[in-house]
């Protein structure tokens, strides 16, 4: 049939099951949208307030479903706009498809009005990056995109249309979309390796990145961790793979990780990384890092073995394929007093805090409590971020969305917007410091706008919390641009953006606006006033050994 490039790029969503789009509309990509408008019963399309938003809700979207997320905008600013959401996707292994629309082909290269050349502004930052200038390779064009955002290890590509382009036609043949091809490249050698040091390991650590989550693998690590007999710890982008509530889990490692995954994992013989990449804010110094322990890295992208730590054995594939091929073979392991001491580690070193006031992990607490661990919280970055992935216990894969990679302040709230749009029957609660929220609050007008019930709770100290922290123990106390007292009123603006709003100071209000908040099903934003001063613990300094995790009580002792 005879159709638009407009009306193609309609058709290959609609092939490739899309039933949500993110976006902003302007000049060069009127004519997606005027096909949009005709297709409104198929595909559904939320105007955020701003393309970021865009961009993260359609981040939020993928992750919490492990579909992949789109987003749209137009030339220059709308398509710039989308960068830094795009960047982030790319650090997390998000599977997102961004399509752009550019000026008419014979204006390319001319500096035209709201021209920019966005493929090769997000080359770095993208598995892959198009610029269609002719309508006959559009559909094939649209359908390589969402084959490279989902294979192998995942990540956002961009495509990016002249308007000429979505006007001009050709013909178009329906396709039924490739499966996501699994990309497994390890040898019996590589298994028959592994399962040696598994079964001659007499101290075994399980560390979990974001890999495990992304190939569905949680069950498999489960019994995994049953059948060597090892205690688990986890990254920020791990969160959730493994069972909180487990007595094998013992926290997140690393720079705000807890003692007893520092000090365990430093004292190990045999540590399995299992989807991680050995991030600078997990590994500490690098020199030092599990020092005593053989590394067995499992991973997707072999360009991660041996990247940041050098692995001993290493397997390159699906940590799912893998996984269940090392439990069919692994022989039942026990390692009773190794076990025995993770878990006096685990009662020696509790992460605690100040329970006689109101503070940021008695809120997440409370959020566990309330929801019952089965709330889908979103963070943007900073104390808040830690907090959040301290003290709520994740006990389901795709229910901790978080900037880990980037660290991108302002992510939260429009990756809430996009998790509740694909998990609707989740509750979805964004964790957002005052100064993230100043960042991109304005998307509170696009939950209003759609009535999608998201709970947004505001941690307000007044201060950029993690940067002021830092300033204290590292620069003397010199805080500078770091205090936010000043005369906004977030209740204020929130009921401006139409969401009701509520102001919480005592630890006995904050159950009662949780449930509010639920109950209402609608946009609430719970504004939690705390203490300027309250600090992440423990903590380890930038580039020290991990092994070195200090805590409030360490710092009084010095």
């Amino acid at each position: 049939m005879l159709l638009t490039g407009a009306e193609i790029v309609i058709e290959c969503l609609k092939e490739q099951g899309v039933d949500t789009v993110f976006g902003y509309p302007g000049g060069t990509i009127l004519n997606v949208y005027d096909e949009l408008y005709k297709h409104s019963n198929e595909i559904r399309h939320i105007l955020t307030s701003h393309e970021q938003g865009a961009a993260h809700a359609a981040d939020g979207y993928a992750r919490a479903t492990g579909k992949v997320g789109v987003c749209m905008a137009t030339s220059g600013p709308g398509a710039t706009n989308l960068v830094t959401g795009i960047a982030t996707a790319y650090m997390d292994s998000v599977p997102m498809v961004a399509i752009t629309a550019n000026v008419n082909l014979p204006l390319l290269g001319k500096d035209s009005f709201q021209e920019v050349d966005i493929a090769g502004v997000t080359m770095p930052i993208t598995k892959h990056g198009y610029i269609v200038k002719d309508v006959n390779i559009l559909a094939d064009t649209l359908r390589k995109a969402f084959k490279i955002a989902q294979t192998g290890r995942p990540g956002p590509v961009l495509v990016d249309i002249t308007k000429d382009v979505t006007a001009n036609k050709c013909e178009f043949t329906p396709v039924t979309p490739e499966a996501p091809e699994i990309l497994n490249r390890y040898t019996e050698e590589d298994l028959d390796k592994a399962l040696t040091l598994l079964g001659s390991a007499q101290k075994p650590y399980i560390y979990l990145g974001g890999g495990a989550i992304i190939s569905g693998a949680s069950e498999d690590v489960k019994e995994f961790a049953e059948k060597l007999d090892a205690p688990v710890c986890d990254t920020l982008m791990g969160k959730g793979a493994f069972d909180g509530r487990s007595e094998r889990y013992t926290g997140m490692i690393g720079m705000h990780g807890t003692k007893t995954s520092n000090f365990g994992v430093s004292e190990c013989d045999l540590l399995v990384a299992l989807g991680a990449r050995f991030s600078d804010r997990v590994i500490g110094n690098p020199a030092t890092f599990a020092k005593n322990a053989k590394v067995l890295h499992i991973d997707i992208d072999a360009a991660e073995i041996g990247k940041n730590i050098p692995a001993y054995a290493s397997i390159t594939g699906d940590l799912s394929c893998v996984l269940k091929e090392l439990n069919r073979r692994l022989q039942q392991q026990s390692h009773p007093e190794w076990m025995a001491h993770i878990k006096e580690l685990k009662e020696k070193y509790p992460l605690k805090y100040d329970t006689t006031k109101l503070s940021c992990p008695y809120i997440m607490e409370e959020i566990d409590r309330v929801t019952g661990g089965k709330a889908l919280i979103t963070t943007d970055v900073g104390q808040h971020q830690m907090w959040a992935a301290q003290y709520y216990r994740y006990s389901e894969p795709r229910t901790f969305l978080s900037s880990g990679g980037l660290g991108t302040m302002g992510y939260g709230l429009g990756a809430c917007i996009g998790a509740k749009t694909g998990r609707p029957d989740k509750i979805c609660i964004n964790i957002a410091g005052d100064g993230c929220f100043r960042m991109n609050m304005n998307e509170l007008a696009t939950a209003s706008r759609y009535n999608i019930p998201v709970i947004q709770v505001i941690i307000n100290n007044h201060v950029l919390g993690m940067v002021r922290q830092w300033q204290t123990l590292f620069y003397d106390h010199r805080y500078s641009q770091t205090v936010l007292q000043d005369k906004v009123d977030f209740c204020k603006v929130s009921e401006g953006l139409g969401c009701t709003a509520i102001r919480i100071t005592t630890k006995e209000e904050v159950a009662p606006a949780l449930e509010k908040a639920i109950a209402l099903q609608q946009p609430v934003v719970i504004e939690c006033v705390i203490p300027e001063d309250d600090k992440v613990f423990p903590m380890v300094p930038a580039g020290a050994p991990i092994s070195e995790a200090f805590d409030e009580d360490d710092l009084n002792s010095r």
